[in-house]
C-alpha cells in the first residue's frame, strides 16, 4: 500500500513542479491576449482535438461561466463546414501541444484571411502554430506524469491551468460578482442562493404558535407537531419570543422539579432573529451563519408568515 501511494504522490509532485515553471514562462502574450478579449465584441472560440480538446472544452465552459461568451469548435467538423459559426469579431484560441497537430493547422488559414485574433496553446513557442498566431501561450513541461512520457498528464494539466489563468483574470478585470455567476448557474446551489427569494422555500403551513402563558406540556406538544424543532411564541398577532427544542432541554436541566410548572414566557428566547420573505436565500444562510442558528421567523410588513431552515437553504 505505501509503493501505491508513492507512486500516487510521485504524480502530484512531477505535475506540481510542472505547473510552477509553467508560471514562469508567463510573458507579454499573455497580458496582450487578456487585452484583446477584453477589447473583442465577440466570443472566444476554443478549438483543439483529442486530450487537447477535452482540455478546451472545459476551458470554453469556464470562460462562458465567468463573464467571458465562448463555445467551443471541434477542428475536424470545422474543416467540413462548421467555420460558418465563426465570426470577424470572434477571438480562436487554438490548442496543440506539439503545435503541429494537422486538424489545427488546417482550419488557421480561413481565421487569418478572416482577420480573427488567434491565440495558440502549445508546448513549442517554435512550431508551425506558435510562428503563425497573434499570440501564443507556452505551456511546454519538461515531463509528463505518465512513466512512458506518452500519455498526456502534465501538458494537459498545464494546458487546463493556463486556461483557468485567463478565465480568472478575466473575471477580475470584469468586475465578475456571485450574482453575475448566479445568473449563468440558476440550478446550481449558489444559484438557488442569490435568485430564490425566502418567500419561495418558507414552511408556511399549520406553523406552531403559542401565546406566553401556554404550560410547559402543550409547548412540547406543539414543538413535536410542528415538526420544526421550535415553537412561535405570539401575543395577539406581535411576535414575541421563540422556544427551540434546545431551549426546552436546558430548562429541563436547570428547573426539573419546577419544570412543568414554567411557561412559555419563561424560557422563551425574545427578540428572535427574523428575515422579510422578499430576502433571498443568501441573507438568510448569512445571518443563520453568523448568528449559529438554524431557523429564521420570516415576516411580512411585520407580521408573522413563516419559518426557514438551514437544510431549507
Amino acid at each position: 500500500m505505501e509503493t501505491i501511494l508513492n507512486l500516487a504522490k510521485n504524480v502530484f509532485q512531477i505535475e506540481a513542479f510542472e505547473i510552477s515553471n509553467i508560471a514562469k514562462k508567463l510573458s507579454s502574450d499573455f497580458e496582450e491576449t487578456i487585452r484583446a478579449i477584453l477589447k473583442s465584441s465577440g466570443k472566444v472560440v476554443v478549438t483543439g482535438i483529442g486530450k487537447s480538446g477535452i482540455i478546451g472544452k472545459k476551458i470554453s465552459a469556464t470562460l462562458s461561466s465567468t463573464g467571458t461568451p465562448s463555445f467551443f469548435l471541434h477542428p475536424a467538423e470545422a474543416y467540413h463546414g462548421d467555420l460558418g459559426m465563426v465570426e470577424r469579431d470572434d477571438i480562436v484560441l487554438l490548442i496543440s501541444n506539439s503545435g503541429e497537430t494537422d486538424e489545427v493547422l488546417r482550419i488557421l488559414p480561413f481565421f487569418k484571411s478572416q482577420g480573427n485574433i488567434t491565440i495558440a496553446i502549445t508546448g513549442n513557442p517554435q512550431s508551425t502554430l506558435a510562428k503563425n498566431s497573434d499570440y501564443h501561450l507556452d505551456i511546454g513541461v519538461s515531463q509528463e506524469a505518465c512513466p512512458l512520457q506518452l500519455a498526456p498528464t502534465s501538458s494537459t494539466t498545464a494546458t487546463l491551468v493556463m486556461g483557468d489563468a485567463l478565465a480568472v483574470v478575466l473575471m477580475q478585470l470584469r468586475n465578475f460578482q456571485p450574482k453575475d455567476f448566479a445568473q449563468f448557474h440558476p440550478g446550481g446551489n449558489l444559484g438557488k442562493r442569490l435568485v430564490t427569494k425566502v418567500g419561495d422555500v418558507m414552511r408556511k403551513e399549520n406553523l406552531p404558535i403559542c401565546n406566553p402563558d401556554t404550560d410547559m406540556k402543550s409547548v412540547i406538544h406543539k414543538v413535536t407537531a410542528g415538526k420544526l424543532g421550535l415553537v412561535i411564541v405570539m401575543k395577539q398577532d406581535t411576535i414575541v419570543g421563540i422556544i427551540t427544542d434546545g431551549d426546552l432541554r436546558r430548562a429541563m436541566e436547570r428547573s426539573e422539579d419546577q419544570f412543568f410548572k414554567l411557561r412559555a414566557k419563561d424560557i422563551m428566547t425574545t427578540n428572535p432573529k427574523v428575515i422579510d420573505k422578499d430576502s433571498k436565500l443568501v441573507e438568510a444562510n448569512r445571518i443563520m451563519e453568523e448568528n449559529k442558528i438554524n431557523s429564521l421567523l420570516v415576516v411580512n410588513r411585520n407580521r408573522l408568515v413563516g419559518v426557514i431552515q438551514l437544510y431549507d437553504i
